[in-house]
């Protein structure tokens, strides 16, 4: 009598998601790119394993999602940003898309009629390079629209204020007011009177009598920002000058299930960095959503203020090198204060003195302070060319932003001069060097648009495809590189290398469906990419209006 064939066991049923069926990059940790085709998702939200084309899939999972072919890629990460001011800049007078003091004028006009309750008039955004007005704007032109009412705007760079009258007699500032260490007053042409612009430390003696937000403020403000970030597939993001308010509110959304993106937070402040972090950075919290890493401090200004610290005098006014906001021992003592405890260090410096100095900080603590430290350096926007080697010395992270490149060109040579710019936004150049690349936005000042940002990296050149060739084009960076500074490089500036920036085993599964190729599309198609969809652990967080992206369900949905 023949024996029957046991029938074979069914492969045991595999715990998770598995997306299928997609055309996937993400950086592979060396430097290059690798594709595949799917992956699973673990039930805690980890990437549990890669797919290429040809490998076995498992036959039983909990849930399948048919990628119908859409592109993946890593979530970006942000190396920069500013995430409250991002919130409040949306609730507030936004001045960004002005090319005239005119069309400020009367989009001043136009808010302060909307706003008749508001006791303070409030925005961002203004650019006086944009408005071709050859000056900064004056109380005068904002007191005929803001009918009596106080007003502070706020330069698109964070580092100038507008007042208007009315502020300005709110703040008590007179022409007897002297300038602060650090900051300045801009005066009426022959005179002490205050012209109604601020600059760097200055812009304090106004803002501080700003009232203060409410708690459910911000935590509007940082509803706000979150929606921004996540429509244009930014999953995490370094938020350089967390007050306590700040991450108070952080911890508020969080404890409420309310915090979707990650948040690696920069102190603003050695008195910030002691109440949050007490002895020390903290862990990660909320499973893997917020933690607190360092310090960050201010060496000078901005370029556009004039308050970036120069070797040598401003080529459009020879009666300043810029604003320092402290001199070298003060800078490294802090430095220094924020280490010994373990807090990793973030230095604003945008020129070339102050970025030679915190390399001469550096060099200088790191006889005393050993280990994996670290060390940034935001912005990084101007670079002597005999200190481009220095970022390598010690494994300075450069934090820069695409964006500025292609924004600031003009303003650059017109601050700076033709013969100045050869370490200007030298990303090729720092990255040769041994600098580690870590790209973002310093939104508010710039949109979080990571996609335009690899535009920008691999072209030089700005949305309107000027200059022909790209600006200073030695420093063009290659596709790979580019990818990798919005992703890994970002995630190694944060301490978290071994969990983001990467589609791999192991790694927190925050990825992006998005209607383009990085790898293949031209230039401009890569400005314009479309965020279909943006998951952070593992969970669809958000997704845009697209009748073309929906789920396939083969069992049931994730």
């Amino acid at each position: 009598m023949a024996r029957k064939k046991k029938a074979p066991e069914a492969e045991p049923p595999v715990a998770g998601t598995l997306i299928d069926n997609v055309d996937g990059l993400t950086p592979d940790g060396k430097g290059g790119i690798e594709h595949f085709t799917g992956f699973l998702i673990t039930p805690d939200g980890h990437i549990g394993q890669v797919y290429h084309s040809g490998d076995k899939r498992p036959q039983r999972v909990d849930y399948k999602l048919d990628g119908q072919g859409r592109v993946v890629v890593p979530g970006m990460i942000d190396a920069h940003g500013h995430v409250m001011p991002t919130g409040f800049a949306k609730m507030t007078l936004d001045l960004s898309a002005t090319r005239s003091l005119d069309e400020a004028l009367s989009r001043i006009a136009a808010w302060t009629a909307a706003h008749p309750d508001a006791p303070w008039i409030l925005g961002t955004g203004w650019n006086q390079m944009l408005w071709g007005l050859g000056r900064m704007p004056t109380a005068a032109e904002l007191d005929a629209v803001t009918g009596g009412k106080p007003a502070w705007l706020t330069r698109v760079d964070g580092h100038a204020g507008w007042a208007n009258s009315a502020a300005l007699e709110a703040a008590g500032i007179t022409a007897a007011t002297p300038d602060p260490a650090g900051g300045e007053i801009l005066r009426v042409t022959g005179g002490r009177k205050p012209a109604g612009v601020f600059i760097d430390a200055a812009t304090a003696l106004v803002g501080d009598k700003v009232p203060k937000p409410r708690p459910e403020d911000r935590d509007t403000a940082l509803g706000e920002a979150q929606l921004a970030f996540l429509a244009q597939g930014v999953t995490a993001i370094a938020d350089m000058g967390t007050s306590i308010e700040d991450w108070q509110a952080f911890r508020r959304a969080a404890d409420l299930g309310h915090l979707r993106i990650r948040i690696v937070a920069y102190a603003a402040g050695i008195d910030n960095m002691r109440l949050i972090g007490g002895p020390g950075p903290t862990p990660w919290l909320y499973q893997d959503r917020l933690k607190m890493n360092g310090l960050k401090l201010f060496l000078d200004g901005a370029l556009g203020s004039r308050g970036a610290w120069l070797k040598q005098p401003y080529a459009d006014d020879a009666k300043t090198t810029g604003l320092p906001q402290m001199n070298r021992t003060q800078l490294g003592n802090l430095m220094s204060r924020a280490a010994i405890d373990n807090f990793q260090v973030a230095v604003h410096a945008i020129g070339d003195k102050a970025n030679a100095t915190v390399l001469d900080a550096i060099d200088e603590l790191s006889e005393t302070y050993k280990g994996d430290r670290r060390w940034r350096i935001e912005h990084a926007q101007i670079v002597d060319p005999a200190d481009i080697a220095r970022f390598g010395e010690h494994g300075v992270i450069a934090s820069m932003q695409p964006q500025h490149e292609a924004s600031d060109r003009l303003m650059a040579e017109a601050r700076l001069g033709p013969d100045r710019l050869a370490g200007a936004y030298a990303w090729k150049s720092l990255a040769a060097a041994g600098a580690t690349l870590a790209f973002g936005s310093d939104t508010p000042v710039e949109p979080a648009l990571p996609f335009e940002g690899i535009a920008v990296a691999i072209t030089r050149q700005g949305d309107d495809g000027q200059p022909f060739l790209g600006w200073q084009p030695q420093e063009i960076l290659s596709r790979e590189a580019a990818i990798n500074a919005y992703t890994t490089g970002a995630a190694y500036a944060m301490f978290a290398e071994d969990k983001l920036g990467r589609i791999a085993k192991g790694y927190d599964a925050d990825f992006l469906f998005v209607d383009a190729d990085p790898m293949l599309a031209t230039p401009e198609q890569i400005r314009k990419t479309k965020v279909l969809e943006t998951w952070i652990g593992g969970q669809r967080a958000w997704a845009a209006q697209d009748e073309n992206a929906k789920e396939e369900k083969p069992s049931e949905a994730p």
